[in-house]
């Protein structure tokens, strides 16, 4: 098929991958510490004898009683938010005016896929318990991604074989919401902490938000300053673990998609090539004996050209058949998606000014996922 031909098909691929690079969460920074040794001496003493003033957390006062030097009850964060990470995509299908879809499995091969997003987002927080935080999401993206895809179409001998290769990108705009809790608990002067937040990021040409699940697990200890009694600065490493969920769909107007001037020719080459190729695979197929025609590769091989050259075709019919009624066509399209890697390792510090101020700094990477996080936050009592 000639490379302009099948432009306007492929267009249309990389479009629907474009809608499924979406995956930028946030995570719970604040910890419970307990204060051990006998520099903390002094400080244990008058938290175990001071009488503690909010109704927040539950079981404050005795956490306090016991050692535990707790936060602020509530607390407000502003952060600044990038990742890019690798997707794998599968099971596309594509259809119009609301027909039975074509299966392009067979047809399109994904090289690569990299999702990019950066954004700003807010979270309230709250300490329910000593050991357990939880959280509101609100986050506004500028998600980005990068797909690079090749269509295949057999030969004469059944074989496939690349026919055009292409890069395509495309930038939107996001909204994210949804809510977290991070279990939490101090031992041995350090904490540990098991972030999980669930996400809906909303993108208008999805039929629904899409759904991420991420669990973070952090190890962490906390160093005061001599002269600075509320300051210190915190150091911990973890885990990141990205889950999303695999099924994508959704219906697009058809003159959202296509610059139409010109796109009539280019469908009408690709269909004589499609046809083309299917008097090609059943010449092949024609010119095997009849023990050939018996073997199963020869029949596997025979029914799986004949599959990707129809679902070229009614990719190309579909176009073709929108292109007589541009105003009122749709396109409707599914598949499946998921990290390459699901886990990534994260390193990450935190400044605390005081009781009330703090500035955060988290950096992933290792895998096929690197994010970046910063934040500042502030924490009242209540």
């Amino acid at each position: 098929m000639k490379k302009r031909a099948l432009n306007c098909a492929a267009y249309l691929i990389g479009f629907l991958i474009f809608l499924t690079g979406l995956s930028f969460q946030t995570k719970a920074q604040v910890y419970t510490n307990k204060e051990v040794g006998k520099k903390n001496a002094e400080l244990i003493d008058s938290l175990k004898t001071a009488e503690y003033p909010y109704v927040l957390p539950i079981w404050g006062a005795k956490a306090t009683k016991k050692g535990f030097n707790l936060p602020y009850s509530a607390g407000l964060s502003m952060q600044y938010l990038w990742q890019e990470s690798e997707l794998v995509i599968e099971n596309l299908k594509v259809g119009f005016n609301n027909n039975e879809p074509y299966d392009l499995k067979e047809v399109v091969r994904f090289n690569s896929a990299v999702s990019k997003a950066q954004g700003l987002n807010l979270r309230p927080d709250f300490w329910l318990f000593p050991f357990l935080n939880m959280y509101g999401i609100l986050s506004l993206a500028q998600p980005n991604t990068l797909v690079d895809y090749s269509i295949y179409l057999p030969d004469t001998s059944g074989n496939y074989n690349e026919v055009i290769r292409l890069n395509s990108e495309a930038n939107f705009k996001a909204t994210t919401f949804g809510f977290g809790i991070t279990p939490t608990f101090g031992v041995a002067g350090a904490w540990v902490a098991l972030d999980m937040n669930f996400t809906w990021s909303d993108i208008p040409e999805l039929n629904k938000p899409a759904f991420a699940f991420i669990f973070g697990p952090r190890v962490g200890k906390s160093f005061k300053f001599k002269n600075k009694p509320n300051s210190n600065i915190a150091f911990w490493v973890g885990g990141f673990r990205l889950k999303l969920n695999t099924g994508t769909e959704g219906s697009l107007a058809f003159n959202e998609l296509f610059d139409t001037s010109g796109l009539q020719a280019d469908v009408d080459a690709g269909q004589v090539k499609v046809e083309e190729a299917y008097i090609g695979v059943e010449t092949w197929w024609n010119e095997l004996s009849a023990l050939e025609q018996k073997n199963p590769v020869n029949i596997a091989k025979y029914e799986a050209a004949n599959r990707a050259i129809e679902s070229a075709g009614g990719l190309l019919n579909g176009l073709d058949a929108a292109l007589n009624d541009e105003k009122e066509a749709t396109i409707q399209y599914s598949l499946d998606k998921r990290p390459k890697d699901m886990w990534n390792f994260v390193v990450g510090t935190q400044y605390q000014f005081n009781k009330h101020w703090m500035l955060r700094f988290e950096y992933g990477f290792l895998g096929t996922r690197t994010q970046i996080i910063t934040g500042l936050q502030y924490r009242f009592g209540i």
